[in-house]
């Protein structure tokens, strides 16, 4: 996924002058609060901002604002200190964050399957996960990498040991497209689509088809302080969100017209091939809600599901120890439980 372009300085500042939770709001008027993103606006996001140019948040006594940060792991620090009421998360930077002592609990889903894959050149040798034995295969250098790799090789029937692994950062675009490696991480809906879009062929060989569970990728979280002393709030924000994203589902289009309208500066053809793939939409871009579609449904935290990503890291090594699910999510928020 790309890069993020706002530096943490410049969303501190917007932080300070939006202000939190409400302080200083006249009587009435709607609740002030942030959220923090994990990157860069992209299709993933766009229910957040179909939600805020419809005005759920605002029907719902909120005035969001939306900010993006330098780094992922930027935004549990942010909401530690107070310093914004939510924010989107990767699934295994929060229980990384909890296992660190950083207090941070999931209220609700933004995307309902994983994203993380492997990606292959489809004109390369390498046609299913065993077959990256003996081959070059980019990792980013983070844990969760690793166990992508090790989950869908052993899967497949392969020996992981034997797959050699090069770091390559964030350049599994760049280095696909040069056949400097055979395969790479990456998110498919993401990496792989710029690729396609490049004129590359790809083979993706999605996590979750490979002895993963199918557990949300991003969550919405919040701090146990506000969930504490301001429960409403919180209620109102995850519901909002969750008819944003239901308005995404059943008007892909709208969707997209929302997101690039706040964010004018994204390339339409991508954001829509990225919305595209979430939605598991046919070539085309038919409106309907496919089983694949990785929205659906909206905002839902599923306790047996949880469980289940709590076992995959632990036995994957990204966390060190068992995660109390109780503890990290709060479920019947949006439908959960």
């Amino acid at each position: 996924m790309k890069s993020v372009a706002a530096s943490l300085a410049a969303v501190l500042l917007g932080l300070a002058l939006a202000g939190c939770g409400g302080d200083g709001a006249e009587p009435g008027a709607p609740q002030r609060a942030t959220l923090v993103l994990d990157f860069t606006p992209n299709a993933v996001h766009s229910g957040i901002y179909a939600a805020l140019r419809q005005g759920y948040y605002r029907d719902a006594g909120v005035d969001l604002t939306v900010q993006a940060p330098s780094a992922s792991t930027d935004a549990p620090k942010l909401l530690a200190a107070g310093r914004t009421d939510f924010a989107i998360l990767d699934i295994h930077d929060l229980g990384i964050a909890r296992e660190r002592g950083l207090a941070v609990v999931g209220v609700a889903a933004i995307v309902q399957r994983p994203l993380a894959s492997v990606i292959a050149r489809a004109d390369g040798p390498v046609r299913r996960p065993r077959d990256l034995e003996g081959r070059r295969v980019g990792v980013t250098g983070l844990p969760s990498d690793d166990a992508v790799v090790d989950s869908e090789v052993a899967a497949d029937g392969g020996d992981p040991g034997k797959v050699d692994r090069i770091t390559i950062g964030f350049n599994a675009v760049a280095d696909l497209a040069a056949d400097k490696v055979d395969a790479a991480t990456g998110f498919w809906n993401a990496e792989a689509v710029a690729l396609e879009r490049r004129g590359v062929p790809v083979r993706t060989f999605r996590v979750d088809d490979y002895s993963a569970p199918r557990n949300p990728e991003l969550v919405l979280v919040t701090s146990p302080e506000l969930l504490n002393d301001d429960p409403d709030l919180v209620h109102s924000v995850v519901k909002a969100t969750a008819k944003g994203y239901w308005s995404t589902v059943n008007a892909p289009q709208l969707g997209l017209h929302d997101l690039l309208a706040e964010n004018p500066g994204l390339d339409r053809a991508e954001q829509a091939a990225q919305l595209a793939v979430l939605m598991d939409l046919p070539p085309g871009g038919t409106e309907r809600i496919s089983p694949g579609n990785a929205f659906v449904p909206p905002a839902r935290l599923d306790r047996s599901v949880l469980e289940h990503w709590a076992a995959w890291d632990l036995e994957h090594g990204i966390l060190e120890r068992p995660l109390d699910v109780e503890q990290a999510f709060a479920f019947g928020i949006g439908g959960a439980g």
